[in-house]
């Protein structure tokens, strides 16, 4: 049985631990209220992009342009989005999960696709199983701006491009809420897709100097502002993951400190009653 002092040192150590627990779960908390600010600011710009891209993708213009462009697939490109730091709970770790388990089934071997990937997590366990990596990013902030992304989706881009690979998908997890982040794929190019989507569009747009010059331009914007997009979708759920796990420490602190003091004062009380013992014991033998 442990001693009253084994006791005590561990009901202050649990609750220093719980301070460390608690303070990042506030701290977590604060800098996922920034994060869903910025995606939804970023969401119109997304949407305005995507509504002028996709009318004049459906036009009926004889401007091209090779995102717009389906060939046969002899190669995937994944883009992979994790964070830097642990203690997120099962935050990385369910979304490596379920992309090898989705690479194990589409393709028969590494040489059918390559991975570029963001975050330090992301990248050491990938690089464990020994998966083709291309491009990484780690060591991200927590409100990335678009210039901290840029040079890695410009790069990925022109690689579909140049037919580095023939599609190209984003593997992120989708904030529901704090308690909830799905592992998501998105299909990014190429954007042949958006013919159909225009659809329902009535806008009309006067292109100038030319369809062809706006459609060089803002084809590689958009498939970069959906790369941009997710990552900030992603630190959404990275703090609201990691919010939830401190949360859950937090409790279990409480829970663990409870169950310690309980056990201190069973175990201070057995000792006073010996002491009792011991005393009335010794008083009848004087006696």
């Amino acid at each position: 049985m442990a001693s009253l002092r084994d006791i005590k040192n561990r009901i202050t150590s649990t609750k220093k631990t719980k301070q460390i627990t608690r303070a990042m779960q506030m701290v977590a908390a604060s800098k996922l209220n920034r994060a869903q600010e910025k995606a939804q600011a970023f969401n119109p710009y997304a949407a305005k992009i995507k509504e002028v891209v996709s009318n004049m993708a459906a036009s009926g213009t004889d401007a091209t342009h090779p995102l717009l462009e389906e060939r046969p697939v002899k190669k995937t490109g994944y883009i992979v989005i994790t964070s830097d730091t642990g203690l997120a709970g099962g935050y990385n770790s369910s979304l490596i999960r379920r992309l090898t388990k989705t690479l194990n089934e589409r393709h028969n071997s590494t040489d059918e696709y390559a991975l570029i990937v963001i975050g330090r997590i992301g990248r050491d366990l990938l690089r464990g199983r020994g998966l083709p990596i291309i491009q990484e990013m780690i060591q991200v902030q927590d409100q990335p701006e678009f210039s901290d992304i840029k040079k890695l989706a410009s790069t990925t881009v022109d690689m579909f491009a140049d037919q580095v690979f023939d599609e190209l998908y984003i593997w992120h997890n989708h904030f529901v809420n704090p308690l909830s982040q799905v592992p998501t794929e998105n299909k990014v190019l190429p954007l042949a897709g958006l013919v159909d989507e225009s659809a329902s569009s009535n806008a009309s747009y006067i292109y100038e100097p030319n369809e062809q010059a706006i459609l060089d331009q803002l084809l590689p914007q958009y498939a970069e502002s959906l790369i941009f997009g997710a990552l900030l979708d992603g630190k959404a759920s990275e703090f609201g993951a990691r919010m939830t796990a401190m949360s859950s420490a937090t409790d279990n602190a409480n829970s663990m400190i409870d169950d310690l003091t309980l056990s201190y004062n069973r175990a201070r009380q057995a000792a006073i009653t010996q002491e009792i013992t011991e005393i009335v014991g010794g008083a009848a033998a004087l006696e």
